[in-house]
């Protein structure tokens, strides 16, 4: 009996001294190589979102319209999501709507604080003498700014662009090499460049660029991409673009007729009712004998804004009709289907395993929620989700509520989107003698398994 309970003694020592010096070793709390559960943490990989400039286009419809233009394209305006394009990537001039960029640059420039709406601008003689569009401000005749980008948003004028070009770069010259840098920022492609404010050709401009070479040009893609930027950073320039009619001046005997035929606001006149189209609000014509008829048009209806170009038509009407079959086309096939909400647990990665904590895991839920332009009647099946953890060196507690611990991400018709999960709880970290004893607990419970496994 003696020398039983010294042999128990002394393995318990031995078995004592070795657990420890195993927790020790592996900080604790131990691994195992088991089989992994459900809940186990997959090694993550890069998941990035997609720029709209390099959204796809979904599978191709039996309905698709077919668009009398050089090139088309129709965009989501909320997700950057292409939903039909027709040579989108074939670069083209594009006559005035490449003022939408001289329309952006002169609306950062108003929310940077460098100007205001009622900041005066003085138009230059070579402001007042550019032909085309406009031509309705002498030279030296001082504005508002305000009532400067009326002429240039509603009117199309060629004289209020330059007019702000040389405002805001001092040259026009150097107003076109701010419109190529912030062309790259908003992630339009190479084939964008500019070499005026007003999207005149080189041989119509009284003083071509010496710096720049080339002539004006951009793809759809380009401009559906510019006219979502305007949208997102500066939607107030709908409270322009929406005008059918307005006098410069209060003093003036006529107005200041907006080129867009197909504004909602023309709906009751007798001219352009034909063309109005219901949540049609913007966004830039554009016509030369090289560009031949342009539009970029934006329209919301039912809470779903869409955004179209078509470029080079053959005549003004035709380029309304096609924006129409565009539209008609975008609003008629496609939704805006949420498909996660917030807090909301994802069944394959429905918690995560926490190391050195009271608790041993953690369940996970959707930080935010995620909405997709769907086609109508579009089935959840159609959609894949994928889920996956942070590394496994951040699962360690103390984790808090909120702490972000992976991301899901969901793939639909091109659309890819993430959304990180989040702790749905707090983990405090453990004391040392919980995980001891956590350490002694695993320790003879996978001994037994593996003793029970090989019997």
């Amino acid at each position: 009996m003696r020398f039983i309970r010294f042999t128990k003694k002394k393995v318990a020592l031995v078995l004592g001294v070795s657990l420890i010096a195993q927790s020790l070793l592996l900080h604790i709390q131990p691994t195992y190589a088991a089989s992994p559960s459900p809940s186990a943490t997959p090694k993550p990989a890069a998941v990035t979102t997609p720029a709209p400039n390099a959204a796809t286009t979904p599978a191709p419809a039996l309905n698709e319209p077919q668009v009398a233009a050089k090139s088309a394209i129709i965009m989501e305006a909320s997700t950057g999501a292409v939903l039909f394009q027709m040579n989108a990537d074939e670069a083209f001039p594009p006559a005035s709507m490449a003022k939408m960029m001289t329309e952006y640059l002169a609306m950062e420039s108003i929310k940077e604080g460098k100007f205001k709406w009622d900041s005066p601008v003085t138009a230059t003689k070579n402001a007042a003498d550019v032909i085309g569009s406009g031509q309705l401000i002498a030279e030296n005749e001082t504005l508002t700014f305000k009532d400067m980008f009326n002429a240039m948003s509603i009117y199309s004028a060629n004289d209020a662009s330059v007019a702000f070009a040389e405002l805001l770069g001092g040259t026009e010259e150097n107003f076109a090499k701010m419109m190529n840098d912030k062309a790259k920022q908003l992630g339009m492609s190479d084939k964008a460049h500019f070499i005026s404010a007003t999207g005149l050709s080189r041989a119509d401009l009284k003083n071509p660029p010496a710096s720049i070479e080339g002539e004006t040009k951009m793809t759809a893609r380009d401009a559906a991409i510019l006219a979502y930027n305007i949208l997102k950073d500066h939607k107030e320039i709908l409270e322009f673009t929406k005008i059918p009619s307005l006098k410069l001046r209060a003093t003036d005997k006529t107005a200041m007729i907006n080129w867009n035929w197909m504004l909602e606001g023309n709906s009751t006149n007798t001219n352009f009712k034909k063309y109005a189209y219901p949540g049609l609000d913007g966004l830039k014509t554009g016509s030369t004998d090289d560009a031949g008829y342009c539009f970029t048009g934006t329209a919301e209806r039912n809470g779903m804004r869409m955004i179209t170009v078509v470029m080079g038509t053959k005549t003004e009407p035709e380029r309304f009709n096609e924006t129409r079959k565009l539209m008609d086309y975008a609003f008629n096939n496609f939704e805006i289907k949420p498909f996660l909400n917030a807090k909301q647990t994802i069944d394959s990665l429905k918690s995560v395993n926490i190391k050195k904590g009271v608790q041993m895991e953690v369940p996970l839920v959707t930080k935010t929620g995620l909405t997709f332009v769907a086609r109508k009647g579009a089935k959840d099946t159609d959609f894949q989700v994928t889920a996956e953890s942070v590394e496994e060196a951040k699962l360690v507690a103390p984790i808090a509520k909120g702490d972000t611990l992976g991301k899901v991400k969901v793939t639909y018709n091109g659309q890819e989107k993430t959304v990180e999960l989040i702790a749905d709880g707090d983990v405090e970290k453990g004391s040392w003698i919980r995980l001891l004893f956590r350490s002694i607990k695993n320790f003879f419970s996978d001994m037994f398994n593996g003793i029970k496994g090989g019997s």
